[in-house]
C-alpha cells in the first residue's frame, strides 16, 4: 500500500508534467506564430511550391505539348547559353529592372515626401496617386500603345506642334526606343505603390524628431540625411525587395504591349519563357529559362534579408 502510495503521485506528476510541456508548446508565442502559419504555408507549398518543383523538373526534360518527355540532364541549359534571344532576354531584363527600380523609388520617395506635408487636398490627390496602380494592367499597355502608335501619337503630335521635331517618333518599332518606352510604362504603374508605402513609413516618424532637429538648426537635407532617411532604411527595403521582385518577373505589361518585339528587342525572360513553352511547344525550353531566373531572384531576396538582419539598418544606422 505504501510503495502505490507513493508510485501514483508519481504517475501522476509525470502526466501533469506532459500536459504542462504541451500547454507550453500551444501557448509559447513563438509556437504560437507557428502553428497559425502552419495553414499559410501548407497553401503556399500547394499552389506555389509544387509548380515550383514541377518547373525545375520539367527543365530537365525534352517535354512538348502534347507530348510527355524523357530526362536529358542540362542539355536545356546547354542550347540556351549559346541562344543569343536567351541573352539578350537577360540583359533586357536586367536593364528593365535596374533603370525602373531606381526611377519608381526616386519618384515615390518625393511624392512620399511631398505627401506627408500638409497640402490642401492632401486625401483626393492620395487617391489620384493610386490610380496607375489599380488600373488592370492590361488597360494600362492599350492605353500606352496608343500614346506610343506611330501615326496617331499624342506624344509625337504635341512635339510636331512646338516644333521640336519634323516626323512621328517610332517609339515601339525601334529597339532602343521600344526599351525606353516599356521602361516608362512600368515606371508610371509602379510609383503609386512605392509611394503609398514610403508615405505610411513617413506617419510613424515622430514630429518631436523634426522639431528637435530645426531648433538645432538642422537643413531640410540634414533633416532627411539624419533623420527620415535612416528610420524609413527597413521599410525601403522591404518595399524595394518587391518591386524589383516584381519588375523583374513582369510578364502583363511587356506582352500586352510589345510582344517582346521588335526583333526580340524588349523580350523578358519571363516573356520569352512564354512564347518559347507555351506558343512555340516547347516546355522544357520554356522552363529551363524559367529556372534561370530563380537565382537572380534569390540574390535578390538574400540582399534585402541580409540587409534587414544587420543592426546598422534596423537601427537607422547605429553600429552600437
Amino acid at each position: 500500500m505504501a510503495n502505490s502510495a507513493i508510485e501514483m503521485p508519481a504517475g501522476l506528476t509525470k502526466g501533469r508534467s506532459e500536459r504542462s510541456a504541451w500547454q507550453k508548446l500551444c501557448s509559447s508565442r513563438n509556437w504560437l506564430g507557428f502553428w497559425y502559419m502552419v495553414p499559410a504555408a501548407g497553401i503556399l507549398i500547394l499552389f506555389l511550391g509544387y509548380p515550383l518543383f514541377l518547373g525545375v523538373w520539367l527543365s530537365f526534360t525534352d517535354t512538348k505539348i502534347g507530348r510527355a518527355g524523357e530526362f536529358i540532364g542540362l542539355e536545356n541549359y546547354e542550347w540556351l547559353g549559346g541562344d543569343s534571344v536567351f541573352w539578350m532576354s537577360v540583359f533586357n531584363t536586367l536593364l528593365y529592372t535596374v533603370v525602373a527600380s531606381v526611377a519608381k523609388f526616386a519618384i515615390g520617395l518625393y511624392l512620399a515626401l511631398l505627401l506627408n506635408k500638409h497640402l490642401p487636398f492632401k486625401a483626393l490627390i492620395r487617391a489620384l496617386v493610386l490610380i496607375p496602380f489599380i488600373v488592370p494592367t492590361v488597360l494600362s499597355a492599350i492605353a500606352f500603345w496608343w500614346i506610343y502608335d506611330s501615326q496617331f501619337s499624342i506624344i509625337s503630335w504635341s512635339l510636331r506642334q512646338l516644333g521640336w521635331i519634323d516626323h512621328n517618333i517610332n517609339f515601339l518599332g525601334d529597339p532602343w526606343n521600344a526599351r525606353w518606352s516599356t521602361i516608362f510604362a512600368n515606371v508610371w504603374r509602379g510609383v503609386p505603390f512605392i509611394a503609398i508605402t514610403l508615405l505610411a513609413g513617413l506617419q510613424t516618424v515622430s514630429p518631436s524628431l523634426y522639431e528637435a532637429a530645426t531648433l538645432d538648426g538642422a537643413t531640410n537635407w540634414q533633416r532627411f540625411r539624419h533623420i527620415t532617411y535612416p528610420l524609413l532604411t527597413p521599410i525601403i527595403a522591404v518595399v524595394m525587395t518587391f518591386s524589383v521582385l516584381f519588375t523583374f518577373t513582369d510578364f502583363q505589361l511587356i506582352w500586352a504591349l510589345t510582344r517582346g518585339g521588335p526583333v526580340n528587342a524588349t523580350h523578358l525572360m519571363a516573356t520569352l519563357s512564354y512564347q518559347r513553352a507555351i506558343i512555340a511547344g516547347q516546355l522544357g525550353e520554356g522552363a529551363a529559362i524559367s529556372t534561370a531566373m530563380i537565382p537572380f531572384l534569390l540574390a535578390a531576396i538574400g540582399i534585402a534579408w541580409y540587409g534587414l538582419q544587420t543592426r546598422k539598418w534596423q537601427q537607422g544606422g547605429s553600429n552600437d
